[in-house]
This record gives structure tokens, sequence and C-alpha cells, in this order.
């Protein structure tokens, strides 16, 4: 039983199954098999930017299918399989929101398969893995819309999967409102968010 992270060979890949062993507090992810370490607790304004999001997309969501899921949430993905044994599963991420609307992909542990919206909030520490990594993670699992905020620059970059792809729908800003791709009819109003 893995107690300690330095118990970890950081040069080997690991397996979802080999995850739910390891009883260590910090937090990680998986992609692609490789050890990714999450920061320490991030700043107020990736938590104040995460809560404003929480509650707007939350607001919105009451009494409809949709669920809305704030880190620490593991979402294992699956390149669009939803049946895998655990220890095929070598991509566990902790988005920092998470919205899914295929109840059949939710059960105890939390998501397996593509959320059909993921947002990330970026620290100075994780712009390169977010934007590389976990981009084409999302993409390859097939996530139908993906938001990168960028706190420093009080920006918002949205990006939609058509035809496989993520397209760049363009960068949002302060005292824009941000139409949800998936939801047709809402938005995230910039000025709550970048108060």
């Amino acid at each position: 039983m893995i107690k300690r992270i330095d118990q970890l060979d950081l040069t080997k890949q690991y397996t979802y199954a080999d995850y739910l062993t390891w009883q260590f507090d910090e937090r990680v992810e998986l992609i692609r098999g490789w050890i990714s370490r999450m920061s320490p607790a991030p700043l107020r304004i990736h938590q104040g930017i995460s809560t404003t999001l929480t509650i707007q997309i939350g607001i919105y969501l009451l009494n409809k299918k949709c669920k809305l899921y704030p880190a620490p949430f593991d979402v294992r993905l699956t390149n669009k399989r939803k049946s895998i044994p655990n220890k095929s599963i070598t991509s566990v991420v902790q988005p920092d929101i998470s919205v899914i609307c295929d109840m059949e992909k939710l059960d105890e542990k939390g998501c397996i398969g593509a959320p059909d919206w993921i947002i990330e909030i970026l620290s100075p520490d994780n712009t390169k893995k977010e934007m590389r990594d976990k981009f084409s993670l999302y993409e390859e699992s097939g996530v139908r819309e993906y938001w990168v905020v960028y706190p420093e620059y009080f920006q918002v970059q949205v990006f939609d999967l058509i035809n496989d792809k993520f397209i760049s729908r363009g960068f949002y800003v302060k005292e824009d409102l941000i139409p949800v791709g998936i939801f047709e009819g809402f938005s995230i109003d910039t000025n709550l968010l970048f108060d």
C-alpha cells in the first residue's frame, strides 16, 4: 500500500486501479498514465472565479438533467468508451468544473467518460499542462465544450468540439456575456466573474 507520494516511481506509468490504492493526501492526476502533481491550494482569485462559476451554472441547472461537479472530482477519461476496467484507465483528472448530462457516466467514484463541459482556471504553474496535455486529452475523449480561464488577464477562451476537433470560439473579456454552447439561451456574465 502506498502511503506517501515519494514511494511511487515517477518514471513509471500507472492506471486508475493503481490510483485507487494510494493513501496519501497530496492530490495528483494521471495523464495517459503519467503522474501529474496538482498545485498547492489555489490563489484566492482562482477560488473566487470557481465559486462564481459554480453559482451561476448551478442556478441555471436547477431542475435540469445535467449535473455540476466542482473540483476535487475524479473524471476518468476513456477515449469515448464508457465500459472499461480500472486497470485499463490511464487518465484521471480533476477539472475545476465539470458538467455532465449523461447520468450513465456517473458512479460513486465520479465520472467515467467525457463530461459535456469542462472549465479549467489557470494558475501560473499549470498553464503548460492545461493547454497542452489536458487540451488534447479532453479533445480526444469527446468533451463538447472546454473553457480556459486566464485570471491574470481577465480572459476566458472557449473551445467547441466540432468534427472531433476543438475549434476556438475566441476570447471573452470583462463586460462580455459568454454564451454556453451546450445550453441554448444561457450565458456567463464576466462582470461577475472578474470583479
